[in-house]
């Protein structure tokens, strides 16, 4: 067994979450997110070239001698907490994470270079509600050349280049540009879905595709964890700030017993997911064993998504009406939160994982 892990930020990640914080309050302020949710762009590449080009976010996992900055899991959960927060339209998650994560998997050193740079965006071709450890559609290799369709791939129209996996267990890097992308239709507009078309694509095989995608997937449930904080902190922050303001008889409406009650109740869930989101990133930096790391993936996934949605139908209830508009930020926050339930698995495909895991038997 490792060590007790320390859950407590240190002054390098709250510098971190500070500098992103700002950068996002420069580039993602809720109107403008709004607003593009409506364009025929929704994703934010200005934005995305400051983080990754910028500030160097994209290469966070990639090791210094592969072009990135050699840093952990944990710092990689601090800009997604933010970049919950902010619900912003960019694929740091997609090509950061779960695409960087495959191709550390595979060792592609060029690839791995390009992503880590925010040169180029890169996307599994897995499809967004997959679980760590489950199986996933693969395409035909046919004559050297890779035919097929792949459904529900997450920001897969922003990307560069797609890493698909193959009915040959092997998985190739393909330029964007060889492939069909159409939109589909999606909860959650900053982060869009697309369906893949490969109708005799030129693909490089990078590695085999079973590691790489569940590494990928590990890490990426694992995190999404800290991104849900991220919205269900938002939701409890800014709910309470308003209730604070709000008048009703004269007095602030937080005043009301009933109205605490609630707000309690959510912010000791909101501090349970935030210990178990950062024991997950934790665990994905320094685990010991591939089991450790697995059970507290699991564990911060079961428990992470009816946080994050629940803080979020409390914000558009507490906010009343003004909640329920079309200006105001509550849609972004909770559209994002449902679609992140599902996401990598629900919870209870995880509290199932859970159960495996520690060999504890079901009622």
């Amino acid at each position: 067994m490792s060590a007790q892990p320390d859950l407590l930020y240190s002054e390098e990640e709250e510098a971190l979450r500070l500098a992103v914080r700002d950068l996002l309050a420069d580039h993602c302020d809720a109107p403008g997110v709004i607003a593009r949710t409506e364009s025929d762009a929704p994703h934010d590449l200005a934005a995305w070239k400051a983080l990754a080009d910028g500030m160097g976010l994209a290469g966070l996992l990639v090791p210094e001698a592969q072009g990135g900055q050699g840093a952990t899991h944990r710092e990689v959960a601090v800009v997604l907490e933010e970049l919950g927060r902010a619900v912003a339209p960019v694929p740091y998650l997609s090509s950061a994470v779960v695409a960087t994560e495959a191709l550390l998997e595979c060792g592609d050193e060029e690839l791995l270079g390009r992503l880590a740079s925010g040169r180029a965006i890169g996307a599994l071709a897995v499809a967004l509600h997959r679980a760590p450890g489950t199986a996933f559609p693969a395409v035909r290799l046919e004559n050297g050349t890779l035919h097929g369709e792949l459904t529900g791939i997450a920001d897969a129209a922003a990307a560069d280049v797609l890493l698909v996996p193959a009915e040959d267990g092997g998985l190739y890097a393909v330029d964007a540009s060889e492939a069909t992308v159409t939109p589909q239709v999606s909860l959650d507009l900053t982060r869009p879905l697309a369906t893949v078309t490969l109708n005799g694509a030129q693909g490089r095989r990078l590695g085999g595709a079973e590691p790489a995608v569940r590494r990928a997937l590990r890490s990426a449930a694992g995190l999404l964890a800290s991104e849900q904080f991220g919205l269900a902190d938002w939701a409890l922050t800014e709910t309470v700030r308003y209730l604070k303001e709000r008048k009703q008889f004269n007095r602030p409406v937080g005043g009301f017993q009933a109205l605490k009650h609630r707000l309690a109740q959510l912010w000791l869930e909101v501090v349970n997911l935030r210990a178990a989101a950062r024991n997950a990133a934790d665990a994905l930096a320094n685990g010991d064993s591939a089991g450790e790391v697995a059970v507290a993936v699991a564990v911060a996934q079961a428990y992470a998504a009816p946080v994050a949605v629940h803080a979020a139908e409390e914000a558009l209830q507490l906010h009343a009406g003004i909640g329920m508009t079309w200006e105001h930020p509550i849609h972004l926050n909770l559209k994002r939160a449902k679609a992140d339930s599902i996401a990598y698995g629900t919870a209870g495909a995880h509290r199932s994982a859970v159960a495996e895991l520690v060999d504890l038997q079901a009622p």
